[in-house]
């Protein structure tokens, strides 16, 4: 199964992401942890990608095309693997496309998660994160211990400085303009679903889970 979750930041799309990658034995692979893996690496894609950040220019489609191709194709990706923010254009899309034609791979799935933007608003208000292990913490959720001291790794929590109601706004209306078309891309090919994320986290990843599942026999039936 090869997964495409699309979301707004604050959807929840992260947790989803981890419980499919963990229930059905896929890997989730983000493009900022390809980016920073290419770089550890010193790779020859590494050093293109890290003299390009450094300058502060973005890592163009065929840079980043060739890295994710590069990890499509390993062994943990068999059985199929979960892509978390990408891609963001059509080009990316097409690119995408061919290199699942190229490797004789099935065509990614692709499934939204929806929140309404008050509530995401909300969310990412009041969300915060351990600065060692990444674990998330959420003020309505899953609080924060007094000591803001995470309960994984005893690193310290705190809030994103960017997580404020302007930058949230701005970073939403961003997501929408630049996600909408890429979408429809999806969606005209029939491969394209929606789950409701406006719910508890594991009645979401039922809904996730279920449609997963129901494509999932679809496709041995073929």
């Amino acid at each position: 199964m090869y997964l495409i979750l699309f979301g707004a930041p604050g959807v929840g799309k992260g947790t989803q992401a981890k419980l499919v990658s963990k229930n059905f034995n896929i890997p989730q692979i983000s493009t900022g942890d390809m980016l920073r893996g290419a770089i550890k690496s010193g790779s020859d894609i590494g050093k293109q990608v890290e003299r390009l950040i450094q300058n502060g220019e973005l890592v163009p489609d065929n840079l980043m095309l060739s890295l994710i191709e590069n990890r499509i194709v390993q062994p943990d990706c068999k059985s199929g693997l979960i892509l978390d923010g990408f891609p963001r254009t059509i080009a990316q899309a097409d690119g995408l496309e061919d290199i699942m034609g190229r490797h004789y791979l099935p065509h990614f799935v692709c499934i939204e998660i929806t929140v309404p933007e008050n509530e995401i608003i909300e969310r990412i208000l009041s969300r915060k994160a351990c600065s060692d292990c990444g674990t998330d913490y959420n003020d309505r959720t899953n609080p924060a211990p007094q000591n803001m001291v995470c309960t994984k790794c005893g690193g310290k929590i705190s809030s994103r400085a960017d997580d404020n109601k302007e930058t949230v706004k701005n970073r939403l209306s961003v997501y929408y303009d630049q996600t909408e078309i890429v979408k429809h891309y999806y969606r005209e090919k029939g491969n394209f679903f929606t789950v409701d994320g406006n719910k508890s986290i594991t009645d979401v990843y039922q809904e996730l889970e279920d449609k997963l599942k129901n494509m999932n026999d679809y496709s041995e039936k073929k």
